[in-house]
């Protein structure tokens, strides 16, 4: 892999986020595509369809794949990623947390939600990131979007619940509720992205944003009619991450299989669930 620089780090602690150029060589891409292709013929019990249109487009999600999907199993362990997410957090180790896929029909409409992640994961910490990867090329007007900086904003947004997202059995999905534990509800972004400095990149299959778990991000979708768009994003946690059961939801909520590999509140995860990729060398 190319090293990651110290500007892209600075740009990441600073800012919560950074594109990182050329660091995924075309043997992973389609690597990638190919495991890609294997999930959406066998979807996990957690896949869903966040989106479905009047025309039939769609918006396809599934996690925790690489339990099953060869493909992402090699990308986690053998692939730069772990040593990426390693050097842009400046942390000693990296566990894997979970892998989530995004797949746009043609023409979609659909955009995300403004939101954190980390206010719905099992977890808590600030080291925490997203390795978010196009696997086709992307305009920056239908790529994910970021307000800089909000990963270390004090306020606790009240967030949307996305297990409202599937048309197709949403009783059966991650249901979250923070309307008991927010300060304020999350602002409107898409008013105004200018006041919040909103950014975004036009990005190439090999270019990935790693960003931080509290980093608001959203509105990425709105393709063209001939484009469609498939992501492929990993999770992985750092030095200060340690289990946390929310009382607000969570999702995808990983209780039941924490705690039937062992792990609970304030454990470091661990297990081949959430295996260590990678360690810092001795200097």
């Amino acid at each position: 892999m190319r090293q990651v620089t110290s500007d892209e780090i600075e740009a990441y602690h600073r800012d919560g986020v950074a594109v990182l150029r050329d660091v995924f060589d075309a043997t992973w891409i389609e690597r990638l595509r190919q495991g890609l292709d294997a999930n959406l013929t066998s979807p996990t019990s957690r896949a869903r369809v966040w989106d479905r249109d009047d025309g039939g487009r769609t918006m396809f999600w599934d996690s925790q794949a690489w339990l099953t999907v060869d493909e992402y199993r090699r990308f986690v362990t053998e692939s730069p990623a772990a040593a990426i997410a390693g050097e842009m957090m400046r942390v000693s180790v990296v566990n894997f947390f979970f892998d989530a896929v995004f797949v746009r029909s043609p023409g979609s409409q659909f955009s995300t939600p403004w939101h954190q992640d980390e206010p719905y994961w099992s977890i808590e910490g600030y080291d925490s990131c997203t390795i978010w990867m196009p696997l086709d090329a992307v305009c920056r007007e239908s790529a994910l979007a970021f307000v800089p900086g909000s990963h270390v904003a004090p306020s606790v947004w009240n967030h949307y619940n996305f297990g409202t997202l599937n048309p197709d059995r949403h009783h059966d999905a991650d249901q979250s509720d923070f309307s008991a534990f927010a300060d304020a509800a999350v602002p409107d972004i898409d008013a105004d992205p200018g006041a919040f400095g909103v950014v975004s990149w036009a990005m190439e299959p090999g270019d990935c944003v790693v960003f931080n778990g509290r980093t608001m991000h959203g509105g990425s979708g709105k393709l063209a009619p001939d484009a469609g768009l498939r992501v492929f994003t990993s999770k992985w946690l750092g030095d200060d991450v340690r289990i946390a059961f929310r009382e607000c939801g969570m999702d995808p909520d990983h209780t039941a299989v924490m705690t039937a590999h062992g792990l609970g509140p304030g454990d470091r995860p661990g297990t081949e669930l959430y295996p260590r990729v990678w360690e810092r060398s001795p200097a």
